[in-house]
């Protein structure tokens, strides 16, 4: 049950040694939310409430909720029990971990096809304005009154705002067919058409999948600087560390609350499940002392307190029924040959555009290098010419003899949904080697990858999608491959399966290529990254991503150091431009300083008629839209005019 509500909270603050108060605005109220989907319960009895201005990281396994609390937040599902209780007039969307939008729709249209008031009354602004072109009754009133509207919701900004924010991002452009976009395009308008709306609370899905590091970094330096209440799911533990306030973890179907950054979540969850542990062994040793009692028979009962056995049956409902453990990755072991991969002079080209230019190395035993560039620089393409999944245009892929890839791909391309878990499994192997003369069944691999039995017999696909990733990422490593391709494996992923994850390519002997965009994911598992261009170059840097992130800072500051010096010089020595200057202005520079008022006056009475027109009642409504676009290029060029005679005037 959501209602609307606005509270404020007193509480109780200490400065500079004496007491005083302070008064917190409440936006968001939750109290004993539960819900339970397919029969299983993901989440009960939730109670938290967050202020304006506070970034929540919510986080937990795959299968735990997350995405259904989200959508239980904000109205899209009912929650089964409780309430929660929304400041009045806020406004909240969802940014959801899929891009959808109708067949056919540009960039332009998907803009109009969000949920969020300020779009709804923009989309409904076009179509009245289309109903004004059609001569339709009462579509010229409805304008006017939908006009008003929109000034009061401040929707006038929002489609130059899109535009910008699309700018900002090296989006896509407004007539680009949504259907054509890559994924990382396609995210990159959802998130221009998110912040647009200018929505009072944000609910983040995953809002880094299908980025490019650049983009996450601007995208987080973005959420920072605003004043925006938002909630955040993600795997990426720089953005959790950086950008929120609080976290939220789903843990067994509880939710527990930890105020500071994820570090201090970290320290305060290591500590929370030390007392659990102990409460756990505590209980336990009780109830084993209990149920001895109880089997003593009725004789030794007699007497005793009536009430014993109904705590019996209270602590045995106590005990947390742990979650089945995810044990630590493990394959099969396959060495290496004396020569492992050759890349020599490979080029790769679509439609005449080159991703992959004269490319050339060779791999050596336990290499772990990562692939950074910007979106559809070529970094999946070098792994799909290495697996052989596309073919060079030109220069050689030599593979040693006993190479073996695991090639773990983005899009699960080999799982078929409507089959189960374990037949998936069982399809590539019965039996599974996990360690030299170490064989398991596919059932309990399955177990050591956190499939529980109850999983086995699920189609996959009603799995999350984290965990048809882990599903996939079993697959892979059930063929004991010595070279890893990885194609942003994180996607999708629990924090603890990246843990895992990570450790296992730590521990593994073979070979590694790793595209990621998870920072702290590719600082702990390479040592080399090869770095994209986007015009088909690929350079070798020996280091970390934290070092190469270094190195650019230093190269930044370097840069602008000998900038700094050359103006410096610049304005130090005598030029003949200078001695021009000193004299007043050029002759081409005069010959402006005399037309610029003019100019000037013309551009504004334009402005004037243009600002008249919006308010008259019989206005040809047929060129509002284009109107409305000359006012603000004409408000733009008054004030680059009237700075450019500032500066003339000035030097006359």
């Amino acid at each position: 049950m959501i209602e609307d509500a606005a509270v404020l909270t007193m509480t109780a603050i200490a400065i500079r040694g004496e007491i005083g108060y302070c008064c917190l605005m409440i936006v968001l109220s939750v109290e004993n939310i539960s819900k339970t989907l397919k029969d299983e319960p993901l989440f009960q009895d939730v109670t938290f409430g967050m202020e304006k201005g506070e970034r929540l990281g919510l986080i937990g396994r795959n299968g735990s909720g997350k995405t259904t609390f989200l959508r239980v937040l904000c109205g899209d599902l009912e929650s089964d029990s409780g309430t929660i209780a929304r400041s009045r007039e806020m406004t909240m969307s969802l940014l959801t971990q899929g891009v959808s939008f109708a067949p056919g729709a540009t960039v332009g249209d998907y803009l109009l096809n969000g949920d969020h008031p300020r779009l709804l009354l923009l989309k409904e602004y076009h179509a009245v304005l289309h109903e004004v072109s059609n001569h339709q009754k009462g579509a010229q009133q409805r304008l006017h009154h939908l006009m008003e509207k929109m000034e009061n919701a401040g929707c006038w900004d929002v489609e130059t705002g899109y535009v910008s924010l699309l700018s900002e991002l090296n989006g896509p452009a407004l007539t680009d067919r949504m259907d054509t976009l890559s994924g990382g395009l396609q995210k990159k308008a959802a998130i221009a058409r998110i912040l647009a709306a200018k929505p009072d609370f944000l609910l983040l899905d995953e809002p880094t999948n299908h980025l490019d590091i650049p983009t996450i970094e601007w995208l987080e330096s973005h959420l920072i600087a605003s004043d925006t209440t938002m909630i955040v799911v993600t795997h990426d533990r720089y953005v959790l560390n950086r950008l929120c306030t609080s976290i939220l973890e789903i843990d067994n179907r509880r939710c527990y609350s930890y105020p500071g950054s994820y570090t201090t979540f970290l320290e305060r969850r290591e500590a929370r499940l030390l007392d659990q542990q102990s409460e756990q062994d505590r209980l336990k040793t009780i109830l084993r002392r209990e149920l001895e009692w109880l089997k003593r028979g009725p004789r030794a009962r007699t007497g005793k307190d009536s009430g014993r056995k109904q705590r019996i049956e209270t602590m045995q409902e106590s005990l947390v029924n742990a979650e089945t453990e995810m044990s630590s990755f493990s394959s099969g072991h396959r060495r290496l040959g004396r020569k492992i991969l050759e890349l020599e002079m490979v080029s790769k080209a679509y439609d005449g555009n080159k991703v992959i230019k004269n490319f050339s190395h060779s791999f050596n035993r336990g290499q772990k290098i990562g692939l950074i560039g910007p979106n559809g620089s070529g970094k999946t393409t070098l792994l799909d010419l290495i697996s052989g999944r596309v073919q060079a245009d030109s220069g050689m892929v030599d593979i040693g003899v006993n190479t073996v890839f695991g090639y773990y791909d983005q899009l699960d391309r080999e799982i078929n949904p409507r089959i189960t878990v374990l037949e998936h499994v069982q399809e590539i192997a019965e039996q599974v080697e996990i360690a030299p003369g170490v064989m398991v069944s596919a059932a309990r691999f399955l177990e050591l990858f956190g499939f529980p039995v109850s999983f086995h017999r699920i189609a996959i696909g009603l799995l999350s999608g984290g965990e048809r990733r882990r599903l996939h990422l079993v697959s892979m490593l059930m063929g004991s491959p010595n070279f890893l391709l990885l194609d942003e494996p994180t996607n999708d992923l629990d924090i603890d399966t990246i843990r895992r994850l990570e450790q296992y390519i730590l521990d593994f002997s073979g070979c590694a290529l790793i595209v990621s965009h998870d920072r702290a994911f590719l600082d702990r598992t390479t040592e080399i990254l090869f770095v994209f261009d986007g015009e088909g170059g690929i350079t070798e840097f020996p280091g970390t991503f934290s070092d190469y992130h270094d190195y650019l800072a230093q190269e930044l500051e370097t840069r602008q150091d000998e900038e700094a010096v050359r103006r410096l010089a610049q304005a130090t020595r005598p030029s003949p431009q200078r001695e021009r200057e000193r004299k007043g202005l050029t002759f081409q520079e005069k010959k402006e300083y005399e037309t610029i008022l003019d100019e000037i006056d013309l551009l504004e009475q334009e402005f004037a008629s243009l600002e008249a027109g919006f308010s008259a009642i019989d206005a040809d409504p047929l060129t509002l839209a284009e109107r409305t676009r000359r006012y603000e290029q004409v408000r733009v060029l008054i004030e680059r005019k009237m700075e450019r005679w500032e500066d003339l005037a000035s030097r006359a």
